[in-house]
């Protein structure tokens, strides 16, 4: 039985400018174990904001072949690909992406409410106390701290259970002792059975995690290991 999550082999993908094609991934191939934690380093404009839209299924690839999940992505069209996300992906973006006119419990049961569940801010509520705002439940974005607004959105996107938990630079924003706490959030769900992918210039974060840090420098996959 395969105990990969994500299986990519030779992803390449090119988009059009006024300057001509631009190679933003270069043939990856990457294989991610069920319930690992992994980390994506790299400098700006290397790909790897790129490479997490694609493994979300957000992106596709002009070559190659992108599982996830035990779905092929490349073979599914667009109410696939939204089916394949409410299944199996939560994302976490670096600016927050809240609704600034929902409270925290409204952004939280948004993916709950597109799937049809009757029960969405029950489990909304119980979701945003486990990552410690039980007593922000009412109060929107704008009457957040950065840190807090962080935390919503990691309780957004892990409100369904995910299979895959992506972060693209999800501490980004934060001082180092907010960082701290949302990387212990991200291990926490990564304790529980959660695979995690998190995008990230910071690479003493993933160090202290002592997870697999994956290196990509200008679309190719350099480094695979614990340390550099």
């Amino acid at each position: 039985m395969n105990d990969s999550i994500i299986e990519l082999k030779n992803v390449k993908l090119t988009l059009p400018s006024q300057a001509g094609p631009v190679n933003i991934l270069r043939g990856i191939d990457l294989s991610v174990a069920r319930g690992q934690t992994a980390g994506l380093v790299g400098p700006s404009g290397s790909g790897k904001s790129t490479l997490l839209m694609v493994l979300a299924g957000l992106e596709r690839p002009s070559e190659g072949s992108v599982r996830v999940a035990g779905e092929d992505l490349t073979a599914l069209n667009e109410d696939g690909l939204a089916r394949f996300r409410r299944a199996h992906v939560g994302i976490v973006f670096q600016s927050f992406h809240l609704i600034p006119t929902m409270t925290a419990l409204e952004n939280v049961a948004i993916p709950l409410e597109f799937a049809g569940r009757t029960d969405a801010f029950a489990r909304a509520e119980v979701e945003l106390k486990l990552v410690g705002l039980g007593h922000r439940l009412t109060h929107y974005p704008g009457q957040l701290s950065g840190g807090e607004q962080q935390r919503v959105g990691i309780a957004r996107a892990v409100v369904n259970k995910p299979t895959l938990l992506l972060a693209d630079e999800p501490t980004g924003n934060l001082d180092p002792e907010l960082s701290n706490e949302i990387m212990t959030l991200f291990r926490q769900f990564n304790e529980v059975g959660t695979t995690v992918m998190i995008a990230t210039h910071d690479v003493e974060l993933l160090k202290r995690m002592n997870k697999r840090v994956l290196g990509l420098v200008q679309g190719k996959l350099v480094h695979d290991g614990v340390l550099w």
